[in-house]
């Protein structure tokens, strides 16, 4: 056998040699394709081997052929005893026969036709879509007779260049209001900083100022002095000194027209300008000595001289920090609870609910609305008028109803009185009487919860010296020398 000449040869490992001893008898059974001498057997190269002899012995064979694969595969040969030993299979010496597991991994094309080249992985040819990803990687080329092909894009002697177009003032307006009543809602000047940087060009910036201080006039001395502190925050870093002077200059122009939305312009303006002297954006002479005086309208030339006033007062600079008033929850609560009385008494010789609300809004402490309530209340009770109860009933139901207070500012404040009752009644000694009268009426009205009326003060009837027992209840045995 030749497996046994290569072996004496020291042509094959002696790891080798057991398996293709185990081989040799099987080997020697087996018939494949004829014999040597037979024209296949001449041909060279096969591409698979083909089954034969009972599937027992197929099978035990084709088992040891992987072991040896194996083996193979782990030492990283190419050509060993198993390439021997299925040449010998064949009957022809020399001649390598593809192994069962390798013809079936191979990358070549078994369809029987092409050049036997590995496949491309669908990369290419025709009616494939090619790599993945690669419909994302620009055309070198394009074909010219190709339907969508668009030649003026492909004119070398045309240069494309990124066009920004210039923002009118008025869209500028239309961009720079939310964020400027989102500013209104959290406070971060910072925020506002970043969203002026993505949409400001150099044109623009004096259109800052103008903008933020028109919007300001709509709202609240809160959101004017959020405004302030906003300007003062943008100058050097959005905008420049020369950008606020131009944007006060642009109100100043605008000033008659602004009017007529809001009356008192002119006042808010002069403010403004004052307010952005002292924190340093605007030099004094701005409004000291400003130019172009007799050319300016009457409106402008009123808020310059509020501005000049504000300015020329004893310590006026240390005030201007409070030029728009203290905020609703910064001040004292002596002086809110004062507003509240002076607005309670207005409405009882007015009879206006509208401005009612319209004081309670402006007072800006949506937390403290139980204090009127409260107030209400023991005005009613010190009133000792039926007519003082039904308008206070009346305005306790419509601030209800707006949800101008809150169900739980509304228990609030009746609780309060029902605790103070033990020193109210010590003034008005029918308070009992008429606070039971008055929860009767709101609770007809609809707007006052159980909770009230479950916590509602009862006085037990005064016992007088006349009865006999001084008030004192009598024990139930008395003494023999009683």
């Amino acid at each position: 056998m030749e497996i046994e000449t290569a072996q004496r040869n020291g042509k094959v490992e002696s790891r080798d040699s057991s398996v293709e001893r185990e081989l040799n008898d099987d080997v020697q059974a087996v018939e494949l394709n004829g014999s040597s001498g037979s024209p296949k057997g001449m041909n060279g190269l096969m591409k698979k081997p083909l089954p034969v002899g009972d599937g027992h012995d197929r099978d035990r064979i084709k088992r040891k052929a992987k072991r040896l694969m194996h083996r193979q595969n782990s030492r990283g040969e190419t050509n060993g005893a198993a390439g021997a030993t299925l040449a010998t299979i064949n009957g022809t010496a020399g001649v390598y026969v593809v192994p069962h597991r390798r013809w079936k991994n191979s990358r070549r094309s078994h369809n029987g036709h092409g050049r036997g080249l590995p496949k491309k992985g669908g990369a290419g040819g025709k009616g494939v879509w090619g790599l993945p990803g690669s419909e994302a990687l620009e055309e070198v080329y394009e074909d010219e007779n190709d339907p969508n092909y668009d030649s003026e894009l492909n004119d070398k002697n045309i240069e494309l260049r990124e066009v920004i177009p210039d923002v009118t003032p008025e869209e500028f307006f239309k961009l720079a209001e939310p964020i400027i009543l989102e500013y209104y809602e959290h406070g971060d000047t910072h925020e506002v900083a970043l969203s002026f940087d993505e949409i400001l060009t150099g044109l623009l910036r004096p259109y800052v100022t103008s903008v933020v201080v028109e919007i300001a006039m709509d709202h609240k001395d809160s959101q004017r002095e959020m405004t302030s502190v906003l300007i003062s925050d943008l100058y050097g870093r959005v905008i420049t000194g020369k950008d606020i002077e131009k944007g006060f200059e642009i109100l100043l122009n605008n000033l008659p027209d602004l009017t007529l939305d809001t009356p008192e312009a002119p006042t808010i303006l002069g403010n403004f300008l004052a307010r952005a002297v002292a924190d340093d954006c605007l030099p004094p002479k701005f409004v000291t000595k400003p130019t172009d005086i007799d050319a300016q309208s009457e409106h402008a030339a009123a808020a310059i001289r509020r501005a000049d006033t504000l300015l020329h007062m004893k310590q006026g600079w240390a005030h201007l920090d409070n030029v728009w008033g203290m905020g609703g929850p910064l001040r004292p609560v002596n002086t809110i609870t004062k507003e509240m009385t002076l607005l309670l008494q207005e409405y009882l010789s007015s009879r206006d609910i509208q401005e009612a609300h319209r004081c309670l809004r402006a007072l800006e402490v949506p937390h403290f609305h139980h204090e009127l309530v409260y107030e209400a209340v023991v005005m009613t009770l010190e009133s000792l008028s039926q007519t003082t109860e039904e308008a206070m009933c009346e305005l306790l139901k419509s601030l209800d109803k707006a949800c101008l207070v809150l169900p739980a500012g509304m228990e609030q404040g009746f609780l309060r009185v029902f605790d103070d009752m033990a020193d109210i009644v010590l003034d008005v000694p029918l308070a009992y009487i008429i606070l039971d009268r008055f929860v009767e009426r709101c609770n007809r009205a609809g707007f006052i919860t159980d909770k009230i009326l479950n916590n509602m003060p009862s006085r037990g009837r005064k016992r007088f010296v006349s009865e006999g027992d001084g008030g004192h209840i009598k024990p139930q045995a008395i003494p023999i020398r009683d």
